[in-house]
């Protein structure tokens, strides 16, 4: 149970269990799901300079499991309320979906939770959004046609137009697979997101253009406040 001396943010989680109701991350997050060979990855470094953010992708995470020197000198100066609603996040997760807690998907999803509660963040990966409150995350999937990803992909990695198509399916196989196992989720549902953008038509500058105005918007309707400030 929360400490009844700690108040309550007027925006946040309602309805959720106790311990995640009295802590809140300390401001949004970006969480960018996307479709293989898409640019995900460029779109979501293109938020980052246009707002200031680091932008961490799936690389990014699994280098912190390994690194936990780097990681915590990260978040070092996460508030203190912020880390209780990650921890009691990761608790709810691992006990919703039977995770192991020593399992590398848990550690993922805990180095995930701990840099949304920092705040002021870009995470790439179609699992790690729907582990983010609505509240301060503007969730985004980003799609293409599936010619345009195929010669994404081969061009990236210097493939076959087949080798490459069998690599974009494979790997949007395997982001799903993720997304089932850890939030039993359907990424491809548009209910789940604030925003879905067509990088073919719009480009990474009007991807990252939108998603920076939707997190200025949302900050505004909102009323982020930060961690550890208590709340009128």
């Amino acid at each position: 149970m929360p400490d009844s001396s700690e108040s309550v943010p007027l925006h946040g989680y309602r309805g959720t269990a106790p311990d995640e109701t009295a802590h809140r991350p300390r401001g949004l997050t970006v969480a960018i799901s996307r479709e293989a060979g898409s640019n995900g990855w460029p779109i979501a470094q293109a938020v980052g300079r246009l707002l200031g953010w680091q932008a961490f992708d799936q690389d990014v995470l699994d280098f912190m499991t390994q690194d936990e020197t780097a990681f915590a000198e990260l978040v070092a100066d996460v508030p203190t309320s912020a880390r209780k609603w990650a921890d009691a996040r990761l608790a709810t997760v691992v006990a919703e979906r039977g995770l192991r807690e020593s399992s590398e998907l848990t550690e993922m999803a805990r180095f995930a939770l701990t840099l949304a509660a920092r705040g002021e963040a870009v995470l790439v990966g179609t699992a790690v959004g729907f582990l983010l409150p609505t509240e301060t995350t503007v969730h985004v999937r980003i799609v293409a046609p599936l010619e345009r990803r195929v010669t994404q992909m081969a061009d990236r990695l210097r493939l076959t137009a087949a080798e490459a198509e069998a690599e974009v399916r494979a790997t949007d196989r395997r982001r799903a697979d993720l997304l089932s196992v850890l939030v039993g989720r359907d990424a491809t549902d548009p209910i789940g997101y604030d925003l879905v953008l067509n990088s073919s038509r719009l480009g990474v500058v009007g991807c990252a253009e939108l998603i920076a105005q939707a997190v200025r918007f949302k900050q505004v309707a909102e009323e982020v406040v930060p961690a550890d400030v208590p709340t009128a």
